[in-house]
């Protein structure tokens, strides 16, 4: 493994933070999210035209850059630093990469130019909450984790000219902007039970009726329940179609977050016809999800790295500034060897998460090869809890002043705490990640292809 960078990776880190240094700072951060769709939009048009952000790692032949999750990491680490609130997470590195791999040519060459020219954004509506283990994060995917079509998951039924969706998704990542959402729902009944994903437009018309499904997008809580599937008629079924977005207040307010409800809306298979008997379809969404986490997890490792990073070097800076006894508090030495520890978490975890991205990239068996078993979810576990231990320290080290609520501090802190309940705890993270490398079977050399 060569561990140093081209200088065209270089460049995008650099060129980035340059950027993120102007137009993304505190009060900055702050105005973004309490505007409706949750980041600035302007600054997101900027990133997509100037830098390519949104396609940094699509195939060219889709308009995007040709990267790879090397260089997704490298920018997910600059707007890690800046606590950037965009649908760069949503849309580049859930929704893109599913699209890619499962998409039918026409869905590839509909959406995917979109995406990577900023003009749609995307993202993965999972019911249950489980997100993380939809991407074999910490668990397996390849059971019941989309809830069976149970309550509070999601139903799909064949009709006239497509599908219908009824059920609803929590915790959705930008859910109450995103232009098309990638929704797994339970499908086939119990003896051909499966959970392939399905494209909901969030323009969604109706085909049945020839008029536009009912949707909406609200901040409160709860809105009033439609009527289900089955109603009377057909005019009262069409009247209760829509697709309501809520958008909810997550404690961290950089990582906007929605209810998805959908009411028998229309919806399409993304990909073929699956394969029915065979199960092939199913394996195939459960593979390409797994994928998708490798990347995912590296992408997000690097995030909470750069966040880490920058509420260390301000914690650094206060402590030089801060005086007590007539010198600053930066030069005791028990301030400075809690500093040195964060330092040295900061950077095992950055090597990790880098590491996680080439081995999501191919690494050494080349670009059509899966990722080592377990190095993604293993550095996504210690890029989370580095970033909790130094957001809490942080506060802590800016004394009074630091537990105010309002401080920047907290801004690191409520991102480590939201990240660890979205996508962790840490504990299953690292206890999936010795699952896949076998630490636990006595194939563990077998499972790592050494």
């Amino acid at each position: 493994m060569d561990a140093a960078f081209t200088e065209e990776q270089d460049e995008i880190r650099r060129t980035l933070r340059e950027l993120l240094h102007k137009r993304c700072g505190p009060d900055e951060v702050k105005a973004a999210v309490r505007t409706p769709q949750g980041h600035d939009e302007a600054l997101w048009r900027q990133l997509a035209q100037q830098l390519g952000l949104p396609g940094l790692a699509l195939p060219a032949a889709y308009g995007g850059v040709g990267c790879g999750p090397t260089e997704l990491a490298l920018a997910c680490e600059e707007t890690g630093r800046a606590l950037l609130p965009s649908p760069l997470i949503a849309t580049a590195v859930l929704a893109a990469p599913l699209i890619l791999a499962l998409g039918t040519e026409r869905q590839r060459a509909e959406l995917l130019p979109a995406i990577a020219a900023g003009e749609l954004t995307g993202t993965l509506a999972v019911p249950g909450g489980q997100l993380a283990t939809a991407l074999a994060l910490t668990g397996p995917n390849d059971g019941d984790w989309a809830g069976g079509g149970r309550s509070g998951g999601i139903q799909a039924r064949p009709c006239e000219g497509g599908w219908r969706l009824y059920g609803e998704a929590a915790q959705v990542l930008d859910g109450h902007s995103a232009g098309v959402l990638l929704v797994a729902a339970h499908t086939g009944g119990f003896a051909r039970s499966r959970t392939p994903l399905f494209l909901v437009r969030a323009e969604a018309r109706d085909g049945a009726t020839g008029g536009p499904a009912a949707t909406g997008t609200t901040t409160g809580m709860a809105a009033s329940a439609a009527p289900g599937p089955d109603a009377a008629t057909p005019g009262a079924r069409a009247a209760t179609r829509r697709l309501l977005r809520i958008r909810q207040t997550p404690m961290d307010e950089t990582r906007p977050q929605a209810r998805i409800e959908l009411r028998d809306v229309p919806a399409e298979l993304l990909g073929e016809v699956d394969g029915g008997e065979t199960g092939s379809g199913e394996a195939a969404v459960a593979a390409a999800l797994a994928a998708t986490g490798a990347s995912a997890a590296a992408a997000l490792a690097a995030e909470a790295v750069g966040a880490a990073d920058a509420a260390l070097a301000r914690t650094v800076e206060y402590v030089q500034a801060r005086e007590q006894f007539g010198r600053p508090i930066g030069s005791f030495q028990a301030v400075q060897h809690r500093l040195a520890d964060l330092y040295v978490s900061v950077q095992a975890a950055r090597s990790a998460a880098y590491y996680a991205a080439w081995s999501a990239g191919g690494g050494r068996s080349g670009p059509h090869h899966r990722a080592e078993p377990g190095v993604g979810g293993l550095a996504l576990a210690q890029a989370l809890e580095t970033l909790r231990t130094v957001a809490a320290e942080a506060v802590q080290l800016h004394g009074g002043i630091g537990f105010t609520w309002e401080h920047d501090a907290h801004l690191y802190f409520k991102r480590a705490a939201c990240d660890e309940l979205l996508l962790g705890p840490v504990h299953r993270l690292r206890a999936r990640a010795a699952e896949e490398a076998g630490l636990f079977s006595g194939t563990t050399r077998e499972a790592v292809g050494v």
